[in-house]
């Protein structure tokens, strides 16, 4: 017998193994397109457009479809689509795909984050921090299995075909026997006549936080192999080992989150790991070899990794206006900058040098050190079973 929370660990898991796979490739695929980093940068950024749209006008859809049908759509859909960027012959046609992938990720983030907070509600238990772990475990895996396969010489075509054909059959397989958890009355309709919550006056301090971590995390995971591949011309196996170590520290920092923040508190918590992803992300805007940028990636992974869930919980205690409300404008705001903010350093890396892409996160990282100073609580505030501390964000 499968929990129902496991169906939900699956799908992030296995959306982040095609988006990983996918991004694992980009080296090749902007050989096969013969653009810049700068054109690809701008291809990319339909990804962003479709999540924008698909948070802003999606809730009321996700939530008549349910579920089960959300789910098939939005975690097998983006890997059969993925499977075909690798054959398209132009950049444009690359957008419109990402264009709809955007569409059914920002579906799923909808769809996910509401099923877990019903199965929260319903069974007194926390799944949150597991299912962002998840995701960041997706992506470690691909990572790891992305550096090698390229290593071997096999096609992207053939590599993300042959994760489109493992998501489906597995994936598939696993969603069929998902049931949609009892309503609660809150989530989506909290949340009603907010298609699109902006942030407030007091909000934007938590936004710049979930900006840094958003922007540092979009850095490492588009970025990495060509960063290794153009500065230091590694093999293959050692120009992965960025996203991989990346996706590594991640994975581990978001499973172990938990009692740390318990005991230290989420604001000392935020400003350590905001200095850790300064640090790496110091690291390989100077580093002057591989060693020191993978230690740089790794930095940049770890320190990333549970700030956004620590801002987020500070947005739902506020009291200014529905929690709902509030979660929803960090969350749409910040899953655009997720999106959006890697293909703007494409141009960057275009215009100056990849390492600057690396370097212009600095002042950013640094606002977000500054506003979790006094954004985020002392101590760890427990919120009752079934409120959900955070909302699975595009990182899962």
């Amino acid at each position: 017998m499968i929990a129902p929370q496991h169906r939900i660990y699956a799908c992030f898991f296995f959306f982040a193994v095609t988006t990983g796979a996918l991004m694992a490739r980009l080296p090749d695929i902007q050989t096969h397109l013969g653009v810049s980093e700068g054109q690809l940068g701008l291809t990319m950024i339909g990804m962003a457009i479709g999540s924008l749209i698909s948070l802003t006008v999606g809730a009321p859809i996700v939530d008549r479809l349910g579920f089960r049908t959300t789910a098939f759509v939005t975690t097998l859909g983006p890997a059969i689509l993925f499977a075909t960027i690798p054959w398209l012959p132009v950049a444009p046609a690359v957008f419109a795909v990402l264009f709809l992938v955007g569409l059914m990720a920002g579906a799923l983030e909808i769809n996910l984050n509401v099923e877990i907070d019903r199965l929260e509600v319903h069974t007194g238990k926390r799944f949150m921090n597991r299912a962002h772990g998840f995701w960041s475990v997706g992506f470690f895996i691909t990572a790891l299995f992305g550096a090698m396969i390229r290593q071997s010489g096999l096609s992207a075509g053939l590599h993300t075909g042959i994760v489109a054909l493992i998501v489906v059959t597995v994936g598939g397989w696993l969603i069929f026997g998902a049931t949609n958890a009892p309503r609660t009355g809150r989530g989506l309709a909290e949340g009603a006549g907010h298609r699109f919550a902006f942030p407030s006056v007091g909000l934007l301090p938590l936004c710049l936080i979930g900006f840094a971590a958003f922007l540092v995390e979009g850095a490492g995971i588009d970025w990495s192999a060509i960063y290794m591949r153009d500065v230091f011309a590694v093999e293959p196996i050692v120009g992965g080992m960025g996203l991989t170590l990346f996706a590594f520290c991640m994975a581990v920092m978001r499973l172990s989150a938990d009692p740390i923040v318990a005991r230290y508190g989420p604001r000392n918590v935020a400003m350590v790991m905001l200095s850790f992803a300064s640090l790496g992300a110091l690291l390989v805007g100077v580093a002057p070899h591989p060693a020191l940028a993978l230690l740089g990636f790794a930095l940049m992974g770890a320190g990333c990794s549970a700030v956004y869930p620590l801002a987020v919980s500070a947005a739902a205690q506020r009291t200014d206006r529905p929690a709902a409300v509030n979660v929803a404008a960090l969350g749409q705001i910040s899953f655009v900058v997720f999106f959006l903010a890697p293909p703007l350093l494409g141009f960057v890396a275009e215009f100056f040098h990849i390492r600057a892409s690396y370097l212009v996160c600095l002042p950013l990282l640094l606002a977000g050190l500054w506003a979790s100073s006094f954004a985020l609580g002392h101590k760890k505030v427990d919120t009752p079973l079934g409120l959900p501390a955070e909302p699975l964000g595009p990182n899962g």
